[in-house]
């Protein structure tokens, strides 16, 4: 099957404007996320709507593809890259501009997925663990997952799902192996079409989790897992935290 990574990046940030060209070991965060996933993938681009990212990914010998800034989703936006790219494609994968400790073992494990010639959608599942503790697994900005028996998602939530009814809320961690989603997708290319078309469902506008409306409309999303912790930039804070475990990892 033939790969494409695209990395959506944004300059107008509500949270960290600028995000995408903050400085992270002396190289900008999008240089970070586009070394990691050519470790894997031989075709990456970097999808925006800022000139001066653009000029950025080309500075460092990257590939960056302009797209609307109206443009509501970082989904959208690749599905606008990949049309302005062209090619055989079979997968499309949509990494986060904002994950510069991306590892080869979990976009590896996201094509996995895809051998499985069911799966029209992929992304990642990581367990919680017992000594993250109750208020990890009950912090709303970590959505669960619940997979069925072939490791098909059943749903995504910011409420901790499955509730144990007959455990105590302190053992829950202890009775059942909770999924953490972790923010990687890849679609079949066709899939990718279809599902930028759709509306918005009642249960994605309930959540605000955008893979919700693919499971309302009945797409078969596989759940690959993964045990390896990435830290994510949301804020001037996040990059401070991330410049400490990048001197930490060297």
């Amino acid at each position: 099957m033939k790969f494409v990574g695209i990395i959506p990046a944004r300059y107008a940030s509500q949270r960290f404007p600028g995000k995408p060209l903050a400085i992270l070991g002396g190289k900008p965060v999008i240089q970070r996320v586009y070394e990691q996933v050519k470790t894997v993938l031989d075709d990456v681009y970097v999808a925006t709507d800022d000139d001066r990212i653009f000029k950025t990914v080309e500075s460092f010998g990257g590939k960056a593809v302009m797209t609307s800034p109206n443009r509501k989703s970082g989904t959208d936006r690749i599905e606008e890259a990949i049309e302005k790219i062209g090619g055989d494609f079979d997968v499309v994968i949509n990494i986060q501009g904002d994950e510069p400790f991306i590892q080869k073992s979990q976009i590896e494990e996201l094509c996995r997925c895809f051998d499985d010639e069911n799966t029209q959608i992929a992304t990642l599942g990581m367990p919680f663990t017992e000594q993250q503790g109750l208020a990890a697994l009950e912090n709303p900005n970590s959505p669960k997952i619940v997979v069925d028996n072939n490791n098909y998602a059943m749903y995504f939530s910011r409420s901790v799902i499955p509730y144990f009814r007959n455990v105590p809320r302190e053992n829950w961690l202890t009775a059942h192996q909770y999924l953490k989603h972790i923010g990687l997708y890849a679609y079949r290319r066709e899939v990718l079409a279809e599902v930028t078309k759709q509306p918005q469902s009642s249960l994605e506008i309930a959540e605000s989790l955008e893979q919700l409306r693919w499971l309302q409309n009945g797409y078969k999303i596989k759940v690959g897992l993964t045990t390896v912790e990435t830290v994510g930039i949301d804020t001037p804070a996040d990059l401070l935290q991330a410049e400490k475990f990048l001197q930490q990892n060297r």
